[in-house]
């Protein structure tokens, strides 16, 4: 356990334990929000919908889709190995996700809010004997109770943006006290192991990105061969996980590149799939055919802007669409996950906002499997110049897949670091 905790962290302690009479009404108001699973609240408040098995069992943690993303691949390797696994998440989309990409066996549940009688409630009830915890969702409360249990705590995927840590160098004795709860920290970058070793963390270990390891997403190919007659021969270009602004600029270039492609068919994915109506306004707004994905709707010879509101179908957007932009990157928001659709053999275009993912798309930059755009101008002009070459388009995502893979091999270092941990788990249940 920790030296004495600071002052931020007694208050931030006081403060949560006090106000916990308050959390039901902010789930209830997130419920409304459809920020919830309505039929698994009680999840968020530590109850637990399913019983805890016999043996050793490793919780591993991943705020939100991309976080479960990086990890699936670690836990099903994990759980191959005889261990049971508990996955947990804090959103509704990474909820949806994990019941269509979980392995039979594995359990996922939703992460209990940062209120120390949840916390205690969760962990009396399923008695993990690892915790590890994905990329940079550290709450105090959740970190502070593991250490206090002497619960081991690994970090893996471990990233830290620079506007994180200026924060975090303000507050250096509180940051401290929470790293000393982990005993080995595993990161994506060497400027990332830095950034953790000044903070504080005992332990540091560059181990790479695990979301380069992550396999191509599904695609059902009845859907895909449905979706492929209905387009026929038309050109098609996409959005993937764009964020409020975006879809404006993309629909401003596919207008622009309809004046030499007149059959041009453009793809919206929003991020956020329940702003699929108000991306469809903005279409219509915009004097273009638009169509929902969600009710079943396919496209026709009419459609020019097809929004993908549904989760889990980002295989389907990249295996369409030839040419992909990247979101989250025109906006101020750092990013969004390239790997997918270079796997999948997409063409990738990107804003010059990504911090979030800033080694890989440097390294796609660097390869000449990437191209940064910085306005609808140049992000339309980029578009028809690959619509009219090609050749010049595939040789591009070709380099795309050839970065992804020489970047990979993060998984095995990370299973690499675990094993003196496995081993303990293994000897420790033999015995008794």
């Amino acid at each position: 356990m920790a030296e004495r905790l600071p002052l931020t962290l007694r208050t931030y302690r006081r403060l949560t334990s006090a106000a916990s009479p308050l959390a039901p009404m902010l789930l209830a108001r997130r419920l409304k929000r459809g920020k919830e699973h309505p039929h698994r609240l009680a999840e968020r408040r530590g109850e637990a919908s399913l019983p805890r098995q016999e043996g050793a069992l490793i919780w591993a943690h991943g705020a939100s889709v991309g976080e479960m993303l990086s990890l699936l691949p670690l836990v099903e390797l994990l759980h191959g190995r005889g261990f049971q696994m508990l996955l947990t998440s804090g959103t509704v989309t990474s909820a949806r996700l994990a019941e269509s990409r979980l392995a039979p066996g594995i359990i996922h549940q939703f992460a209990p809010v940062d209120v120390p009688h949840y916390i205690a409630r969760f962990l009396d009830h399923w008695r993990p004997d690892l915790a590890i915890f994905a990329e940079s969702d550290l709450w105090p409360n959740l970190i502070m109770s593991c250490g206090e249990r002497g619960l081991p705590l690994i970090l893996v995927n471990g990233r830290l943006s620079e506007r994180s840590y200026a924060r975090w160098r303000y507050a250096p004795a509180t940051i401290h006290a929470l790293l000393a709860h982990f005993d080995l920290c595993l990161m994506q970058s060497a400027k990332d192991a830095e950034r953790y070793s000044e903070l504080g963390a005992p332990r540091v270990s560059l181990t790479g990105n695990l979301k380069l390891d992550v396999p191509a997403p599904p695609v059902v190919e009845a859907r895909l061969a449905e979706l492929k007659t209905a387009l026929g021969d038309r050109p098609v270009i996409a959005a993937a996980s764009t964020h409020p602004g975006e879809e404006a600029m993309v629909i401003d270039a596919h207008r622009r590149l309809r004046r030499d492609f007149p059959r041009l068919m453009t793809i919206l994915a929003p991020r956020h799939p329940d702003r699929g109506a108000g991306v469809m306004d903005i279409a219509k707004v915009a004097g273009l055919n638009a169509v929902l994905r969600s009710p079943g709707w396919l496209p026709n010879s009419d459609t020019d802007i097809y929004v993908f509101d549904t989760i889990g179908e980002l295989g389907l957007v990249y295996s369409l669409a030839p040419i992909v932009f990247m979101g989250g990157s025109l906006v101020r928001h750092g990013g969004q996950n390239p790997i997918e659709a270079a796997k999948l053999g997409a063409t990738i275009l990107h804003g010059p906002h990504v911090w979030n993912f800033r080694e890989i798309y440097a390294a796609l930059d660097n390869a000449k499997g990437a191209a940064l755009v910085f306005d609808v101008n140049r992000l339309a002009a980029r578009i028809g110049q690959w619509l009219t070459e090609p050749a010049a388009r595939k040789a591009v995502a070709e380099q795309a897949l050839a970065t992804v893979g020489h970047l990979g091999g993060a998984l095995n270092r990370t299973v690499a670091a675990l094993e003196p941990y496995l081993m303990q788990l293994r000897l420790e249940h033999r015995q008794e």
